[in-house]
């Protein structure tokens, strides 16, 4: 089980479905939802920037379509800490889409856990678990 865990999606219905499943799976202690991307920055940049892991989720699941800023800029704004995700983050793409170029795009981020879709399976829960 994970301490914490981020849900960033703009949607509420996906952003509830998938901390449904995760809940339902015991998948974490804690869930913090945000329906804007920024205001899920505003929150991690400045423990990525003073290294303070222990306010870093262990997890995140990132939605790549949303208002504001998308996916890709969330990961181009947290690309130059990337040391710090990949030592105390799982950082996930859940995303609908199915486009293979955004797949490949995403191969670009080498601090990327993975790229899932939506919505999340037992399965992919049970594997991310498993491996942590």
């Amino acid at each position: 089980m994970f301490r914490s865990v981020y849900i960033i999606d703009d949607d509420e219905v996906s952003a509830f479905l998938t901390e449904a499943m995760l809940t339902a799976e015991n998948f974490s202690q804690r869930y913090h939802t945000f329906l804007n991307p920024c205001d899920a920055l505003q929150q991690l940049l400045p423990s990525l920037q003073f290294n303070q892991s222990h306010k870093i989720p262990d997890v995140i699941f990132l939605d790549l379509n949303m208002p504001f800023i998308n996916g890709w800029e969330f990961l181009d704004a947290v690309a130059p800490h990337a040391p710090q995700l990949r030592c105390c983050c799982l950082l996930y793409m859940l995303t609908s889409s199915l486009d293979i170029m955004e797949v490949r795009r995403a191969q670009e981020y080498d601090f990327l856990s993975g790229f899932l879709h939506k919505p999340l399976e037992e399965s992919i829960i049970h594997n991310i678990l498993k491996h942590s």
